[in-house]
């Protein structure tokens, strides 16, 4: 596990964790293995500028098996970061930090999502306060992984594999605090509802 952008500037009680593909990006059954292949989703740039302007510390936190599948190099996929976070930095918003986990699935790691490594490595680099912080992801994995972690919030998205992931959640007695449409709605929820103090909807 590594990250790819580091900044001391945390707001330890208002940090959101977001998951990378069908979140900010369109996501792939390929796979998104090069530059060219990474784009944003409607309205993920305004989401980052947004959270920045209202003083909260965006955390990245992606699954990037693609590497341990060998379908990309990991000089490539740092690449693909840093055209995320230059965009992201060009639209007025900011990412602090990226933590992405290489591993195949059958490598039983502590840091793919749902296990919590990723978000309790990010803690303790950050000093951030778990039960104040806010996951927003599109799978069972992400909402699974905010409840591992001891996250306070955890919103899912209708993008990327969001729908089926709510129907999967409901089978498995799991509820999101939120669903949101996209990383947008999702942000503006945030926004208005001052979730990362802790208080209540």
């Amino acid at each position: 596990m590594k990250n790819s952008e580091q900044n001391q500037r945390v707001n330890p009680k208002k940090t959101v964790f977001i998951d990378r593909d069908g979140v900010i990006n369109r996501d792939s059954p390929d796979y998104i293995k090069c530059r060219e292949e990474f784009h944003f989703l409607p309205g993920s740039l305004e989401a980052f500028r947004l959270l920045h302007e209202n003083g909260f510390t965006a955390i990245v936190v992606t699954n990037q098996s693609v590497i341990g599948r060998k379908f990309t190099t990991p000089e490539e996929l740092r690449l693909i970061f840093a055209k995320m976070t230059e965009a992201i930095a060009s639209s007025g918003g900011h990412v602090t930090d990226i933590m992405f986990c290489p591993h195949l699935p059958s490598d039983l790691c502590r840091c793919r999502k749902p296990a919590p490594g990723m978000i309790l490595d990010a803690r303790d680099r950050h000093a951030i306060d778990l039960s104040t912080a806010v996951m927003i992801g599109d799978s069972v994995k992400d909402i699974e992984c905010a409840a591992n972690a001891g996250v306070g919030w955890a919103v899912l998205v209708r993008t990327g594999n969001g729908k089926k992931a709510l129907e999967k959640l409901m089978e498995k007695g799991l509820s999101p605090d939120h669903v949101a449409d996209d990383l947008l709605d999702a942000v503006k929820w945030l926004i208005s509802n001052n979730r990362t103090h802790g208080g209540n909807p």
